[in-house]
């Protein structure tokens, strides 16, 4: 019986019906009847009408018991057929954690810039675009569907690709598609800036590897065919930071000792094989059902997981593949908060050295909002960061591109998600619930930080009558405002740039820079 049955035969007991179908009374039908109740004095007396309301009172409840059981029955049923037959159509690329390809994160304040104000500076930290799996990531994944094909005795329904699909994904090089994004961004970044980048170039840092040098091209493209300059190169104009070791690199960790390989070095490990052992056990299994002779480790089973990214850049609209349809929506929430977990506790602030390796980041950016000389004895370059020609603070533009782990110890530094506590590590907590925290939500392919200054004058822009007086600062993290801590936000998220910079005391004190050594 279908839903449409069941609601009627609901009706016709509650009613005392016993047909599935009614007709819906037509005009003349319903004066008769109110004539007839006229003329023979009706009137529902106290009983009747109680009884009525009960009636009715109960097949509302009723209904909407039954409706609601047949949703969940159907839904559940739905997720069951899609993971079981591989025939899962969901959209899922908003879970992939830092695999995901770009897109606007919600934000519960208005991401444009409030009337009234209007914007000074912009400067954007951008991780690079969608890339190929790294190099030891590439030759894993290839490996093993190489064994799948020779190992595996039968392809259920829906898994019959396995067996033929020829992997060919290179390593560590953007893709056409991750080209694509970061063209989009700096077309982005003209159009919120437009006011600036009419008038002035950004100033274009790089951290060394390949793609993250191109994304920087394909970003000042993107911008420079906004303003209608396609033609210009600024191939030149771009910094590029080498990602040896020994070069102080604030777009690059790898000068603390201790972050690298101390204690702490492998928590984010701990804490993801702790919920890699809670959601992937009965996803191994399904797959080794459906794939006998697999034998699928909990490892290879994530693997099988990172495979539908990595195929869906590699296409040129990112197109979601075959791999994407072996997984339910809620297993690709495990798998986000797998990769969350990685961030928060490898790079973020649940490691006790990670906001300490965005430290020289921040220290630079308060140089770059004040005008002021750098004031840093951590990761920065003091050659670099001493020149004009190589950093300059009096630029109304700037554009860092750098890469997801830097970027979530930058957050961290900056006290971002200071309201977030520590990520549990048994059970999964969606972004909503760690305050906007997610990997997907802070450091997707071609994921960017906006860090603003606005006047707002006679006080608009939603703020206190004498905003004029001083410059504020608002930062918005993949579009999404996130309201700034400890200097007292106003409801915009925004804060004085002198209480601003006065929150950042963690970093403008070193943070543990001294326990890199130690």
């Amino acid at each position: 019986m279908g839903l449409r049955q069941s609601v009627n035969s609901l009706r016709g007991a509650v009613f005392g019906q016993n047909h599935l179908y009614t007709t819906i009374p037509t005009g003349d039908d319903q004066r008769r009847r109110d004539g007839r109740r006229r003329h023979a004095g009706f009137r529902p007396g106290p009983v009747q009408q109680r009884s009525n309301f009960y009636r009715i009172s109960l097949a509302a409840l009723v209904f909407v018991v039954v409706l609601y059981s047949l949703i969940v029955f159907s839904q559940t049923a739905a997720s069951a057929r899609c993971e079981d037959k591989a025939a899962c159509s969901h959209e899922s690329q908003h879970l992939w954690g830092q695999y995901s390809p770009f897109f606007p994160v919600p934000s519960e304040i208005d991401p444009r810039t409030p009337p009234g104000c209007e914007l000074t500076f912009g400067l954007v930290l951008s991780r690079h675009g969608s890339r190929d799996p790294t190099a030891r990531k590439t030759a894993l994944y290839g490996q093993l569907l190489g064994r799948l094909r020779k190992s595996v005795t039968r392809f259920a329904p829906g898994f019959e690709f396995i067996r033929d699909y020829d992997y060919d994904l290179g390593a560590d090089q953007l893709t056409l598609f991750g080209q694509e994004e970061m063209v989009r961004s700096g077309e982005a970044f003209y159009h919120r800036y437009r006011d600036l980048a009419d008038r002035a170039e950004p100033f274009y840092r790089a951290a060394g590897s390949d793609r993250v040098v191109q994304s920087a091209l394909n970003f000042s493209q993107g911008l420079s065919q906004a303003r209608g300059r396609a033609d210009s190169s600024p191939a030149d104009s771009i910094l590029v930071l080498p990602e040896e070791p020994g070069f102080n690199n604030t777009l690059n960790h790898g000068g603390c000792p201790a972050f690298e390989g101390g204690p702490a070095a492998d928590l984010r490990l701990r804490m993801q094989t702790t919920w890699k052992e809670a959601f992937a056990p009965s996803i191994a299994h399904r797959l080794n059902s459906r794939m006998p002779g697999a034998n699928l480790t909990l490892d290879e089973t994530i693997y099988m997981m990172d495979l539908c990214p990595f195929t869906t850049v590699a296409s040129p609209n990112a197109t979601s593949t075959d791999f994407c349809r072996l997984f339910s929506q809620e297993e690709w929430e495990s798998y986000d908060y797998f990769e969350t977990l990685d961030k928060w506790y490898g790079y973020g602030s649940g490691n006790p050295l990670g906001p300490t390796q965005g430290v020289g980041y921040v220290n630079e950016l308060i140089a770059r909002l004040t005008g002021r000389p750098v004031d840093d004895g951590t990761s920065t370059n003091s050659t670099l960061d001493s020149s004009p020609d190589t950093f300059p603070v009096d630029r109304a533009l700037y554009a860092d591109f750098s890469h997801d782990n830097d970027m979530s110890s930058v957050y961290a530094a900056l006290g971002l998600y200071n309201a977030t506590a520590d990520l549990p590590a048994g059970r999964k907590l969606p972004p909503h619930d760690a305050h906007g925290f997610s990997a997907a939500w802070t450091v997707p392919f071609a994921g960017r930080m906006y860090v603003e200054k606005m006047t707002c004058g006679g006080g608009g822009g939603g703020g206190e009558e004498n905003e004029e007086e001083e410059e504020l600062v608002r930062v918005l993290v993949n579009d999404r405002v996130v309201p700034l801590q400890n200097c007292s936000a106003d409801s915009l998220g925004r804060c004085r740039l002198r209480a601003f910079v006065e929150s950042l005391s963690f970093a403008r004190g070193g943070g543990l820079w001294h326990a890199c050594f130690s």
